[in-house]
């Protein structure tokens, strides 16, 4: 695969992309359950009654938050939260709670098979390194490289995060998987890069990926299928 940034290149990065297979993840929605842990503390604060609708909204907030690059992931949560109208002492409730998000049950195991197959791992992520972190040791599968909205200054669907990771690399990512079609499948799809949508919430399709699966269950196989 050619490179995302001009004049990059290197007798290294062309040792790299003859011994090594790179997939790259989003982690939230993709990885770890972040619908389901935005949702349970709304409806902690808020009230059962009201949870869909301002997950709903809070997915119209987040993107607004993360426009210009300047906010901390943790920012963004709290003042999305501020936002919602949350009451004074719980604006912090989702930036708490992050790091006791679980992950979806079959990713341990996808991932790990995947390893097993050969494939390097990287995440690329809209959020701040601690938290990453937290859901790393979640998962328990290691990671070879990890690329965090807080320490590139933007978050995806700019493409500072694959910027960063072909500078670290050598080379582009082989492919990128995520549940976001506006945050990751969009921006693969403008890079030119192979991509598998995590349909997991039954959506219509928009900007076109390489592949769509449900889950992560059959992950190993539909890697070597675009490697």
């Amino acid at each position: 695969m050619g490179s995302l940034l001009p004049g990059s290149g290197s007798i290294a990065s062309a040792r790299l992309e003859a011994v090594d297979r790179w997939a790259t993840f989003d982690c939230y929605g993709t990885l770890i359950d972040w619908n389901g842990g935005i949702r349970r503390e709304l409806a902690r604060v808020f009230g059962e009654e009201r949870a869909d609708e301002l997950l709903a909204r809070y997915h119209e907030l987040e993107p607004e938050l993360e426009a210009d690059g300047s906010r901390s992931y943790r920012e963004v949560l709290t003042e999305a939260m501020r936002r919602l109208g949350a009451p004074s002492g719980e604006e912090d409730t989702l930036a708490r709670s992050l790091p006791d998000w679980q992950p979806f049950p079959e990713v341990p195991q996808a991932l790990r098979e995947s390893r097993e197959r050969g494939w390097r791992l990287a995440i690329l992520s809209n959020t701040d390194r601690d938290y990453i972190e937290a859901s790393m040791d979640r998962i328990g599968v290691p990671f070879d490289e990890v690329i965090v909205a807080s320490e590139v200054g933007s978050y995806k669907p700019a493409l500072g995060h694959w910027r960063a990771f072909e500078e670290g690399v050598g080379r582009p990512p082989d492919v990128h998987v995520a549940a976001s079609l506006f945050h990751d499948i969009a921006p693969a799809n403008e890079l030119r890069l192979p991509s598998i949508w995590i349909n997991r919430l039954g959506e219509p399709p928009g900007p076109r990926p390489t592949r769509e699966l449900p889950d992560l269950d059959r992950l190993a196989d539909t890697l070597a299928e675009l490697a």
